[in-house]
């Protein structure tokens, strides 16, 4: 059996993939990604975090947070989007997938993965590996050819900051990022 030992790290950065139940393609429909806006703003008004980068894929998303100082419960929040996502998405007639017998007991609905995937960011190295791997998600997963073209990222507000060039990664041939290692330890 897995042993399921999560980062406590007070105040820290971390790197998430969090994925839809048996990777059902709905996470960019209008309805999920209001629900789940909807969802996020609730969270941080109870407790507080900083979404330094985002990108919202059909089956999964990846975000980058920050907690206040001092604080370690990112699963808390985690546990209180996913449930509160749930009963919005289903209310408002957002489908789920098949509960089994088990999933049933255990009260499981079928919108989310059991659990999801984190990782402490390090340094500004590290961060900067993680930041790149979410705004290049969408070519990689080839939905666009550009990280700019896809809608559902915070690719454009960094843009338009300066922190990326206009045609940042445009074309994936172009692009010499190696994310082999992030890509390897959270199964993409």
């Amino acid at each position: 059996m897995p042993n399921w030992r999560r980062s406590l790290t007070p105040g820290g950065t971390f790197f998430f993939t969090v994925v839809t139940d048996r990777r059902a393609r709905f996470l960019t429909t209008p309805l999920a990604r209001n629900v789940l806006s909807n969802t996020i703003r609730g969270c941080q008004s109870q407790w507080p975090f900083k979404i330094d980068a985002i990108v919202l894929l059909p089956d999964h998303l990846h975000t980058i947070w920050t907690l206040p100082l001092g604080d370690t419960d990112y699963s808390k929040r985690w546990a209180w989007i996913r449930k509160e996502f749930t009963k919005s998405w289903l209310s408002q007639g957002g489908n789920e997938q098949i509960q089994t017998a088990g999933r049933h007991r255990d009260q499981r609905r079928g919108v989310w993965q059991a659990k999801f995937w984190e990782h402490t960011i390090q340094d500004e190295e590290d961060f900067d590996r993680h930041f790149d791997y979410i705004h290049f998600n969408p070519v990689k997963h080839g939905l666009v050819k550009s990280p700019q073209e896809w809608p559902w990222s915070s690719i454009h507000r960094w843009v338009k900051k300066g922190v990326y060039p206009v045609d940042w990664a445009h074309g994936s041939d172009d692009v010499s990022l190696n994310f082999d290692d992030i890509k390897n330890s959270i199964g993409e």
